[in-house]
């Protein structure tokens, strides 16, 4: 079908929301009915041919005793829904009286299969009858919708000589009408569209970041793509269909399972929905979702392993329910969050509780295939927080030191400022994936795609820009290339690592000048505290003498002095008011030790470090890496700039300064 024809068809189901709803909701408010209403109307036409195929096994099962009958009236249906009350939408639209119109509507709601009701229930789309029907509008929006001006059944319309006045719309044409309602209202609600819905332009980019590596690749076969926070399922569908055009052009025949999860109710039903609309009855089944559906909580897929994953999960968002839920942060126990990883068996990922978006990460790089060809791909947005948020051996660092050091993390892509309908923060797409071609391993791609945009005419919320064809390719080419150029940065894995040591220096306390050769115990010491003022140019306090043979190492603590006129090795005890501490780079030529003598040691001698103190971390600085600093203006500019500002003040800068700037 042409795209006019899919936005003829769409702009007159927006026309009905403001013919009939235009008194009896606030704007924001219609989704509420047209939604649903859309989606039963598409059902119902479709159902229409095999009405009384249903209605007649529906009684053959009743009298035999069947319980479980759903699989048994779907396949009456030929569908993979149905309905088994006595109406269609045709037969309500002759009602006359709006109570029994309102009986009779429910009766019809009430016939439809299980996985209808449920996308109803989430809709609430029940608790909008009352309020219809009262003010006469049931009848009325049952009506327009059966208007003969549009045709939403997959057959079509013929005029009197047989030729086609309307074109059927098939499964793929009626759920590209209903994502373009979804995108209008959620552009007439801003505010919460972003946390839904993202950008169609962004999904593209992300599909086409997960799939075109691996074109070539692609086998004729069956893959399953999940997102563990799918919102209204925009980027199931686009990575579906992109897959589905990649194989074309390989001449591959492919098959795809979509899985998704999200715990808006809403947003759920809307994804829902669009799946059955599409005939997609399979993948319907295969959305879960509702309050008690949060993917941290209540993973809906504990084992199932996908080839390709792409997500936008909420970032800045408090996951403190979820973690209660889950025992806390001592008692959880969850395998997608407490790993094995460099031989510690008990490696937590647990972020803060203020933000959970890298554990939605961590969620699906526990659903990758390992045994497979391909492995698993992986496309996920995050805000910049993802990059550098947590200090060694906190859930984020962690987190990102567990991939690195994996090498699944193939590249990260910046994005233009003011992508999304909510937010106009720093947002980056992570590809990552367990199966790196040869000239990636070990490595690391940055790349500042932030400058390459196109503006929009008219702002859709805080979204101002988009990624036009050429801006996706441009991307797209860069991340192929693997280059090094001003835009795309190549780093070794550990380029990202870091060794925080804490440097210690020794309590020196005056007062002990005439018995500081001596170990002094625990109360000790803690008494001197209270009582000794501090010096640098006083004694170090000993907390240990080692056995005779100890080897002197200073810059592990472990120093050499006289007591009694013999040479031993003690320990002395830390000051916390002067305990510091360092970021040394992994790849830091001579390790932690040649950089506290380079870096330490010429300011503070007696500093040292314990190796029980040394934690890894990962952080990821793009400013760092991309920064380009403005060149310094030429004395000839600022002079030019201070005699202008001497000129307006009127000669009020001589008498301040004199005569000296002439």
């Amino acid at each position: 079908m042409q795209t006019h024809q899919l936005n003829w068809i769409t702009n007159f189901i927006w026309g009905i929301a403001d013919d009939v709803l235009r008194d009896l909701y606030v704007r924001g408010k219609y989704r509420d009915v047209i939604l649903p209403m859309t989606v039963l109307r598409r059902l119902d036409v479709v159902l229409e041919p095999t009405k009384m195929e249903v209605l007649d096994m529906k009684i053959s099962l009743d009298k035999a005793g069947v319980v479980h009958q759903d699989a048994a009236l779907r396949q009456a249906a030929r569908q993979a829904f149905y309905n088994t009350s006595k109406f269609t939408l045709h037969d309500l639209k002759s009602r006359a009286n709006q109570q029994q119109l309102k009986a009779d509507f429910e009766a019809y709601l009430d016939g439809f299969s299980p996985n209808v009701q449920d996308i109803l229930e989430k809709f609430e789309f029940r608790n909008q009858i009352p309020r219809l029907s009262k003010a006469d509008a049931l009848g009325t929006l049952i009506e327009k919708l059966l208007s003969p001006e549009i045709n939403l059944s997959p057959n079509p319309v013929l005029n009197g000589d047989g030729s086609v006045k309307y074109p059927g719309l098939d499964n793929h044409a009626v759920g590209t009408v209903f994502e373009e309602l979804v995108r209008r209202f959620n552009e007439e609600n801003n505010e919460e569209a972003g946390e839904h819905w993202t950008p169609r332009d962004a999904v593209k980019l992300m599909a086409r970041l997960i799939f075109l590596p691996i074109a070539d690749e692609i086998a004729s076969g069956t893959y399953l793509l999940y997102d563990g926070a799918c919102g209204t399922g925009g980027m199931l569908t686009v990575a579906e269909e992109t897959l589905h055009d990649l194989a074309e052009e390989q001449g591959k025949q492919v098959a795809t399972h979509l899985y998704g999860q999200e715990i808006n109710a809403e947003t759920y039903a809307i994804a829902k929905a669009d799946m059955l609309l599409k005939g997609e009855g399979e993948a319907a089944d295969n959305i879960v979702g509702g309050p008690e559906y949060s993917t941290l909580s209540n993973d809906a897929f504990p084992s199932h392993e996908f080839d390709f994953m792409l997500s936008n999960p909420p970032y800045g968002k408090s996951w403190k329910s979820d973690l209660e839920r889950m025992g806390g942060k001592t008692g959880l126990r969850d395998p997608r969050f407490v790993i094995e990883h460099n031989g510690d068996p008990e490696y937590s990922l647990i972020t803060r509780s203020s933000d959970g978006q890298m554990l939605f990460l961590a969620n699906m790089l526990s659903k990758m295939k390992h045994e497979s060809r391909l492995g698993s791909r992986i496309a996920e947005v995050h805000n910049g927080s993802s990059l550098f948020t947590g200090d060694a051996g906190q859930g984020e660092s962690n987190i990102r030191r567990w991939i690195i050091e994996n090498d699944w993390l193939e590249a990260i892509v910046a994005l233009p400022l003011n992508m999304f309908y909510n937010t106009g923060i720093a947002t980056y797409i992570w590809v990552l994936t367990n199966r790196k071609p040869e000239h990636r391993r070990g490595k690391v791609q940055l790349i500042d795609a932030t400058k390459w945009y196109k503006p929009l005419r008219k702002n859709l919320g805080k979204k101002n820009c988009h990624l036009s064809e050429e801006d996706c390719t441009r991307i797209c080419d860069t991340f192929l290339a693997f280059e090094e150029t001003e835009e795309s940065k190549i780093f070794e894995n550990a380029a990202f690592g870091y060794q925080k040591v804490t440097v210690e220096r020794p309590l020196r306390l005056k007062g002990i000048e005439g018995d500081c050769d001596r170990v002094y115990k625990a109360k000790e010491i803690k008494a001197l505290k209270e009582t000794c003022e501090r010096s640098e140019t006083a004694p170090p306090v000993i907390k240990k003498i080692h056995k005779k043979g100890t080897a002197p190492d200073p810059i592990r603590g472990l120093f050499e002095t006289t007591i009694n006129g013999k040479p031993v090795v003690v320990e002395y005890e830390p000051n916390s008011d002067l305990r510091d501490t360092e970021q040394v780079p992994l790849l830091e030529e001579g390790g932690i030790e040649a950089f506290l003598r380079r870096e330490v040691l010429p300011y503070a001698p007696d500093a040292w470090y314990t190796e029980e103190s040394v934690k890894t971390g990962y952080e990821i600085s793009f400013t760092r890496y991309f920064y380009k600093p403005k060149p310094m203006r030429s004395l000839e500019e600022i002079r030019a700039d201070i005699l202008a500002v001497r000129k307006e003040g009127e000669g009020l800068l001589d008498e301040i300064v004199g005569d000296g700037l002439r």
